[in-house]
């Protein structure tokens, strides 16, 4: 049984998919630092010193609307 396994997972596709899987997820890594280390603080900078990842809306006592990240996560997604 780990024969097969082992002919299977050593096939080109599944080794393939593994390092495109690894390459992608370190490569959303790095876009993600981009936007927020070197995108998004001129931009905020530009709007009067906004911070991004701190913009709330306040909901209740203990629920916030956290819409700044969800903007940091836009564009880093658009990028």
């Amino acid at each position: 049984m780990f024969k097969e396994f082992k002919e299977f997972a050593m096939r080109g596709s599944v080794v393939d998919m593994a390092v495109g899987i690894v390459i992608g997820a370190a490569f959303g890594a790095i876009v993600t630092s981009f936007v927020n280390d070197v995108l998004m603080p001129p931009i905020g900078l530009l709007l009067g010193g906004t911070d991004f990842s701190n913009l709330v809306i306040k909901l209740s006592d203990t629920a916030t609307l956290n819409y700044g990240k969800f903007v940091n996560a836009l564009i880093s997604f658009l990028l």
